[in-house]
């Protein structure tokens, strides 16, 4: 299914290719051309108004103070390296688009964004591997709610309700070469999770995208519907996005020491967590992401790391045999997050904390919630953002993730999640689920 990024694909037998991109809220977006003019859209692409990266997620309307205004055209070039006909819509075609203005990258554009931070790392020899391990419900109706099964974690009787269109998403995704890699019923009513294998970086935000979009395409085709968002159910869990990654030189994965974790890997990971409440706005950038980020709910609700604790915000998974990781596990993300911003922004975080040389506490092996404040204090533990606007507040003042944003597009993603916060902060759970169920 995958052709040569220079060469378009065969549509012989289909009847539209959409070109997708992904905005600053996070909504999957596409125009689509007709394969008849092929040749006409191949190395060019479509025309998009520059104003839709200040559309924020409740309205299509340009965020204030953002930058852009309805003038200003870029094109969405498709990369057809990503292009797949879509086993879900038959005579569809989908190819993920880069942003072009004037003939080069254009800066606001988040898939350039997370190539350049790509390039960074490989600037100091490290090539990033990662993969985002997706939860979301499945519904039977959404007026009311109501979820496709009330069983509870791992339930065999939840995998065989659900098989059938579980089996067509493995499908679909194995058709677009995404290889599914493990599958249970999680926690809340109607909860699943499937978890793709890791790749390179550009890869794994690419199979994000394809993943949210295939799982919603082949639900509705079995009278379903599928919602990534955050929080659905107040009494029931919330869904993450989890990002896991490693670092690589070649062949060589850069984690593991006799020790457990290389100096290399713990000063990516002080980066991260130092960077973290500020790097929440992009990882966990909506209103509803905190009602998901509470303490005993392993959601990574402080900041801390420790191996294989649910709890920490940061976990390290030890393998079978040995206590080195092979892979580092940020649970501070869901699937209202942009990938490519997501993953882009926490490079950087890591990044940093290599060339400052920053140093990793202790590895925290309890529940820090179970701690007093003051003992957190003493531990060097603190309690994460608790709402959008401390995210933003915290990304305002981060130099270094303004800096690798780049200002046009740091200054329109803070315009569009400040828009978001305005709107959103004081609304009630029913009614921000109405709102959002359907656009993650």
């Amino acid at each position: 299914m995958m052709t040569d990024s220079a060469q378009p694909p065969n549509v012989q037998d289909l009847r539209f290719v959409r070109v997708v991109w992904c905005d600053n809220a996070n909504v999957i977006r596409g125009k689509a051309f007709h394969t008849r003019f092929l040749a006409e859209h191949q190395e060019r692409g479509v025309g998009i108004a520059m104003a839709q990266q200040a559309i924020p997620v409740m309205y299509d309307a340009i965020a204030p103070h953002s930058g852009l205004s309805p003038v200003g055209e870029v094109w969405l070039v498709p990369d057809w390296s990503t292009f797949a006909p879509l086993p879900y819509t038959p005579g569809h075609g989908r190819a993920l688009g880069d942003m072009i203005h004037q003939g080069e990258p254009w800066a606001l554009c988040p898939r350039g964004f997370l190539k350049r931070m790509i390039a960074q790392a490989e600037g100091l020899g490290l090539q990033v591997k990662a993969a985002f391990e997706h939860e979301f419900y499945l519904l039977r109706s959404t007026q009311p709610l109501l979820p496709v099964d009330t069983t509870v974690f791992a339930s065999t009787l939840g995998m065989d309700m659900n098989h059938g269109v579980i089996d067509a998403i493995t499908d679909a995704l194995t058709l677009q070469g995404i290889p599914v890699e493990r599958y249970y019923a999680e926690s809340g009513h109607g909860q699943h999770e499937l978890s793709m294998r890791y790749t390179h970086a550009l890869q794994a935000a690419d199979w994000q995208i394809v993943f949210r979009e295939t799982v919603r395409g082949v639900a509705l085709r079995h009278g379903l519907t599928a919602s990534f968002l955050p929080k659905i159910f107040a009494q029931q869990a919330g869904s993450g996005c989890h990002l896991h990654f490693s670092l690589w030189q070649g062949d060589m994965n850069l984690l593991p020491a006799p020790q457990g974790l290389s100096p290399l890997a713990q000063a990516f990971v002080a980066g991260v967590l130092h960077h973290l409440p500020a790097l929440m706005a992009l990882t966990t950038p909506s209103c509803n992401s905190y009602r998901r980020l509470k303490p005993h709910f392993w959601s990574g609700a402080f900041r801390c790391w420790g191996w294989d604790n649910r709890e920490a915000a940061v976990r390290l998974p030890s393998n079978p045999t040995t206590p080195s990781p092979t892979h580092i596990e940020l649970k501070t993300v869901d699937a209202s997050a942009n990938p490519y911003l997501a993953l882009g922004a926490t490079i950087a975080a890591g990044l940093d904390g290599i060339q400052q040389r920053m140093t990793l506490g202790a590895a925290v092996a309890v529940d820090p919630g179970e701690w007093s404040i003051e003992e957190q204090q003493a531990r060097g533990v603190d309690r994460l953002p608790t709402h959008l606007g401390d995210s933003i507040a915290h990304l305002k003042d981060d130099a270094v993730l303004i800096r690798a944003l780049g200002s046009p597009l740091a200054q329109a993603f803070l315009a569009v999640r400040q828009a978001e916060w305005e709107f959103f902060k004081a609304m009630e759970l029913d009614e921000e689920v109405n709102l959002l169920l359907e656009r993650y």
